[in-house]
């Protein structure tokens, strides 16, 4: 399937695309046999794992996650980009929400804590994406509201097995320079009687395009396919750096209904987005320099 597909927000400007050179051509094959090798690798390791976890532990995944995060440990070092964490990964049962800007955020959010993410059915089609969101249990739903109600039985019966459910409330990608208003549905989830002292972590992901770069260098967005934007990254002379900013967790509790909650988490990402110089204070991107527009 076309990776564009993906990608909803549009400003009418299609990103650049990637200078090719000799040079980039030996970067993409040698940074992508590497990429290839330790993803698959990995997902074959986790596949027979998971064969003896399974019937152990059931939905707790007590080994199977280690090798997940070692995976996307292992990807921003072959791809050379440089990831600094701020802040306290959440402990206890809760959630975590994000700013989305490519697919590296799924990389970037796997790396530094035990998580599981939450995606739209249709991934699960995917070949090779709906592999891997498979094989380290993301949870698929469909955005009808027919379903809410057992999407909502799903999601109390992975929280209360300690998993943390992570998902993208503005619902696209975008540039990688602007937060996109969180949609609310999914908020609903977390206000049921069965999940006591629940909290919701923001998180913010914060990409600085390497220098000479444009500034929406990591976003992904329009009508880029998933390919180009991939092509991009392995063909880079250089890399920046992502910022993955952890802001206090929220509880539920101290919030009157989802759209009080999804308000607080947007404001907090906002705020990580401002602090990081990538977001002004009237809410758009901060302004660039033209030379890297």
């Amino acid at each position: 399937m076309d990776g564009r597909r993906l990608v909803t927000w549009d400003d009418g400007i299609d990103p650049p695309a990637p200078r090719m050179t000799a040079g980039a051509w030996l970067r993409v094959a040698l940074r992508g046999t590497a990429l290839a090798m330790l993803v698959f690798g990995g997902l074959l390791l986790l596949i027979l794992l998971r064969l003896v976890e399974r019937p152990l532990f059931g939905l707790r995944r007590s080994v199977t996650p280690w090798i997940t995060q070692g995976v996307c440990k292992g990807a921003f070092v072959i791809i050379g980009l440089r990831r600094e964490v701020q802040g306290a990964v959440m402990r206890g049962t809760g959630a975590v929400v994000a700013n989305h800007s490519s697919w590296l955020d799924i990389f970037a959010l796997n790396a530094s804590k035990r998580i599981y993410f939450v995606s739209k059915s249709e991934v699960a089609a995917w070949p090779g994406i709906g592999w891997l969101a498979r094989a380290t249990g993301t949870v698929f739903i469909r955005r009808d509201p027919r379903d809410a109600r057992q999407q909502k039985a799903v999601f109390e019966e992975r929280l209360r097995v300690g998993h943390r459910l992570l998902f993208f409330p503005e619902g696209t990608s975008t540039d990688g320079l602007r937060v996109l208003p969180f949609k609310t549905t999914l908020f609903a989830a977390f206000f049921s009687d069965g999940l006591p002292d629940m909290q919701v972590q923001p998180v913010t992901l914060a990409y600085h395009a390497p220098p000479g770069e444009p500034a929406t260098f990591y976003g992904w967005w329009g009508g880029q396919g998933f390919g180009e934007h991939l092509l991009r990254m392995l063909a880079a002379p250089r890399h920046g750096r992502v910022e993955v900013i952890y802001h206090p967790p929220l509880r539920v509790a101290d919030h009157g209904d989802r759209k009080a909650l999804a308000r607080a988490a947007e404001r907090a990402v906002r705020d990580g987005m401002r602090e990081s110089g990538l977001l002004a204070a009237g809410g758009g991107p901060a302004p660039r320099d033209p030379r890297t527009i």
